[in-house]
């Protein structure tokens, strides 16, 4: 019974991801009931203060709960086999409390104005969001989710050690899902006093989160992700650097 209520519990916190997830996506892109820029200015100095609040208690939120050591202490209280599911859950339930909570400031800092241009621009944020999505899977967008993991205990699984391998965009650069977030935040037709702020924090957020997440994949695979570290781009799909240590091909990557 609690195997199966692991896997409801997982599930719902999924579903519940996916809503956020997608309602993000038009949030930032202008097309939500309630988006980036929705309704009118309020005074700048009490809207920079809730929104940098917002954008802290995501970024936070996000940072800390992802930490091994912070997992260790969890599963003292979660089950492992949930931890991954609760961690979805809580992120997805911060970024929802940003989106709802957001105040706009919606004086533009540019605009384009050719319609040709404007929609080269948005489907380029729309690609964004594809190299997002598409690079949860090419690792393992199951396992980053916590399915698998409750999947496999339902199955009598053991837990598979970290695997780390290099597939497609991850032999381009180390860390597409974050270039895909900046080219959706970025490419903007439009882009407000309010969309630069949550274009800069969140920007921000992601170099210190590549630095915390890459400290921990050395902890984890060591010399073989110094090599990948050193070999492959961290965010531009720039030519290889050439270098003398092991070749990382052939390897996994896992968040």
């Amino acid at each position: 019974m609690s195997r199966i209520l692991s896997l409801a519990y997982a599930l719902v916190s999924y579903v519940f991801f996916l809503v956020v997830f997608l309602y993000a996506i038009a949030f930032v892109e202008g097309v939500a009931p309630k988006a980036i820029d929705t309704g009118p200015a309020s005074p700048l100095l009490p809207t920079l203060l809730i929104n940098t609040a917002l954008l802290g208690l995501f970024a936070v939120q996000h940072s800390v709960m992802a930490r091994p050591a912070f997992k260790t202490w969890w599963t003292a209280f979660v089950p492992k086999p949930v931890e991954r599911s609760t961690y979805v859950l809580f992120a997805s339930a911060a970024l929802g409390l940003l989106m709802w909570q957001w105040r706009p400031l919606p004086e533009p800092i540019w605009s384009i104005g050719d319609p040709a241009l404007q929609a080269a621009v948005t489907g380029l944020s729309l690609v964004g969001w594809g190299v997002v999505l598409l690079s949860t899977f090419l690792i393992s967008h199951f396992e980053l989710f916590g399915l698998k993991q409750v999947v496999d205990r339902l199955r009598g699984r053991a837990e598979q050690a970290p695997v780390f391998r290099t597939p497609f965009l991850y032999s381009l650069v180390r860390h597409p899902i974050y270039l895909g977030f900046l080219i959706a935040f970025w490419a903007a037709p439009t882009m407000s006093q309010g969309h630069l702020l949550f274009a800069v924090a969140t920007t921000g957020y992601i170099l210190i989160g590549i630095w915390l997440e890459e400290r921990d994949l050395v902890g984890v695979f060591g010399a073989r992700y110094e090599a990948y570290r050193e070999q492959v781009r961290m965010l531009l799909p720039l030519p290889r650097r050439l270098t003398g240590g092991p070749s990382p091909t052939g390897s996994s990557k896992v968040r």
